[in-house]
């Protein structure tokens, strides 16, 4: 019989309390992949213990490194690596995968790393990774679902402009440049806060990175790097759904590490909406959000853009919080084709949510969700449905659970202890229940 990972959430209560959230999956990953720039023990603190960091682990012990975690700590020693391939089945289960090229061109001069896989969130190119990788003077090919890369006269400074700025090819160019020669500059660079955390690490390091968060990064390379000891930055999409789950069940949740300047389109709609939201202060600080009851809510527009727009992966969270809200609202994913297939699953609850061309949903609200078996069509939107199934009547029962541990760490139990009535089933028990 096939094992199964399900969440079950029994609907109705409001959350109340205080839950903290943990290092940024988006950051820790990049980071994990940045330690192979330095020989020596890397030491990253505040690392989320979620499914992909055990993947990309699985990614560098393959290639040589030795990795250890201990509660949040992981020590990547990557003195002795022994391959440059990052094979298909690891690299297919996470599409982040591929932030291992540009450290492994740029320290050893090649790699392979295989086409990339992971969420099934449509056509995400990787195009902006292998033409950054050219202008800075590596051969590229794809071959046979390879992406190999050499450069055995090292890399060599270039300008770099995405005609999109995407985050992954930002944080593969820069990671690439740090170590070749002479001066690199990335226009239309990704400017989200994972990046800005990513430069932070390679000047740690020895790098020299400047202009991280703006649309023009300058970069001198530098001869070595050195291991460092770093703390992982807050996971403002963990802290985004808390507070949005916060809201739909007309709760009251302080949100610890949540930081305000890294959701701030997302807090001027909620404010929009009508959330009260204020900042609390002292250490580690975070926000609070509350609701005395969803109806007295309004409906609003959302449009999702890269940095320092509405966030993507914030979307499907937003989508059922206006189920619960009185009036209309239109979301519009400028992003991910794909990310609108959650309203399928949300109108299997009842949500009543119409799509238009693919890429824009109107949600009318309030509608009183009703629970059911629902599937997670990939990490977000598996999030937006336990979310949904919180605010439902009844039970859900959240099918595929495994894209949503790959990006939250220990979901249920912090859903628990802000009064939620969720639990997890794993292997043959779910199975038979499906």
């Amino acid at each position: 019989m096939e094992n199964t990972e399900r969440f079950l959430i029994e609907g109705g209560n409001r959350l109340y309390g205080e839950v903290a959230a943990s290092g940024a999956k988006n950051a820790a990953l990049k980071l994990v992949a940045a330690a192979l720039l330095a020989p020596g023990r890397t030491t990253l603190r505040n690392v989320p213990r979620i499914k992909d960091v055990n993947t990309m682990r699985a990614v560098l012990d393959g290639l040589g490194a030795d990795s250890e975690l201990s509660g949040t700590t992981l020590t990547v020693d990557a003195g002795s690596i022994s391959s440059y391939t990052a094979p298909y089945e690891l690299v297919r289960q996470m599409r982040a995968s591929i932030v291992v090229l540009g450290p492994l061109v740029a320290r050893f001069g090649e790699a392979e790393v295989s086409a990339p896989g992971g969420c099934n969130l449509g056509l995400r190119k990787f195009n902006f990774h292998l033409d950054g990788l050219r202008a800075l003077g590596a051969e590229v090919e794809l071959d046979h679902g390879f992406i190999k890369a050499t450069a055995p006269g090292g890399l060599r400074g270039a300008e770099v402009s995405f005609e999109y700025p995407s985050v992954t090819a930002t944080e593969n160019v820069m990671m690439a440049a740090v170590l070749a020669h002479g001066r690199t500059t990335i226009e239309n660079g990704a400017r989200e806060p994972e990046v800005v955390a990513l430069a932070g690490f390679l000047n740690e390091m020895g790098a020299s990175v400047e202009g991280a968060g703006t649309g023009l990064i300058t970069i001198e390379g530098v001869e070595e790097l050195r291991p460092v000891d770093h703390e992982v930055m807050p996971d403002r999409i963990e802290a985004g759904t808390f507070i949005m789950a916060a809201a739909a069940t007309g709760g009251d949740v302080t949100v610890l590490n949540a930081v305000p300047e890294h959701l701030k389109m997302e807090l001027d709609k909620l404010r929009e909406m009508g959330v009260e939201v204020e900042r609390v202060g002292g250490e580690p600080g975070g926000l609070r959000v509350w609701v005395d009851d969803p109806l007295d809510l309004a409906g609003v527009d959302v449009s999702t853009l890269p940095f320092p727009g509405f966030a993507t992966d914030l979307q499907a969270q937003m989508m059922v919080l206006l189920t619960q809200t009185s009036g209309v609202g239109i979301i519009t994913e400028n992003v991910y084709e794909n990310r609108l297939q959650v309203a399928e699953e949300l109108n299997r609850m009842d949500a009543g949510i119409d799509l238009f061309g693919g890429h824009r949903a109107l949600v009318k609200g309030p509608r009183s969700l009703s629970g059911t078996i629902v599937e997670s069509p990939d990490l977000r939107g598996g999030a937006a449905l336990v979310m949904a199934g919180l605010v439902a009547s009844g039970a859900t029962a959240v099918d595929g659970a495994h894209h949503i541990l790959r990006g939250y760490d220990g979901f249920e139990e912090k859903l628990s202890s802000l009064g939620a009535n969720v639990a997890f089933e794993t292997g043959t028990e779910a199975a038979l229940k499906s």
